[in-house]
């Protein structure tokens, strides 16, 4: 048994090849690009929107990506249970898609930020997160101009309240201050899930760490989480 994982591919998506080399390679799993001017996934079980600049990150970040065929057949998706998880660029046209709420604007600093930050887990009753342990920090790279989520209170408060609130970045000891929050982040908000947890949102790459030879791999614990979600063996 395995898992068939579909990534997506815009025109500007520079981690999709990330996204599938763990999907295939390290964790031995079925996984096809799908253009983004195709109308359906076809026949996926997981749905990978990556990290880049999709159409160059015009007018704001993801808004143009949401209009592309493919999405249709990804809202589809998700609206009928499948597992959906947008990273960086991934989580912005997701909320620009309406399978998210709030939206992610420029960095509080105005600037580019790559670094490797932590993240504090906050959920973990999602397929993506079952694996890991309440309070767990991750260390994991980001590298975006446009990762400060925002929303209204209201929102803010229904996401915590409902448990929706899947990472908050934090600092190595699991500590959520304003200097281990890259962006500016609304209440230190790294990840968020949709109502039915079956949509994650994340700004952080944890493609981008899930072999050992990159350093601590701590990205391919929520990969493991997925798979043992969908009774796979790692």
């Amino acid at each position: 048994m395995s898992v068939r994982f579909g990534v997506i591919v815009f025109p500007g998506s520079n981690c999709d090849h990330d996204a599938y080399h763990v999907a295939k390679h390290v964790f031995d799993q079925e996984a096809r690009f799908i253009w983004h001017k195709e109308a359906s996934l076809g026949d996926v079980d997981f749905v990978i929107v990556p990290g880049g600049f999709s159409y160059g990150d015009y007018l704001r970040s993801g808004a143009i990506a949401r209009f592309s065929p493919i999405m249709k057949d990804v809202v589809r998706f998700a609206e009928n249970g499948g597992l959906v998880m947008g990273i960086c660029n991934g989580f912005q046209i997701l909320c620009e898609s309406g399978l998210l709420p709030g939206a992610l604007m420029r960095n509080e600093s105005l600037r580019f930020v790559c670094k490797n930050i932590h993240l504090r887990t906050e959920n973990t009753n999602s397929a993506f997160t079952q694996g890991l342990e309440e309070g767990s920090v991750l260390r994991v790279p980001v590298a975006h101009g446009e990762g400060n989520y925002f929303a209204s209170p209201e929102i803010l408060d229904r996401l915590e309240g409902e448990g929706q609130v899947a990472f908050r970045y934090c600092d190595e000891n699991g500590q959520v201050t304003a200097e281990a929050n890259p962006n500016g982040a609304s209440r230190g908000i790294a990840g968020i899930l949709n109502e039915s947890g079956n949509v994650l949102g994340m700004m952080p790459h944890p493609e981008r760490c899930s072999e050992a030879i990159l350093g601590r791999p701590d990205g391919a614990r929520i990969f493991e989480s997925i798979l043992d979600a969908a009774g796979v063996a790692v």
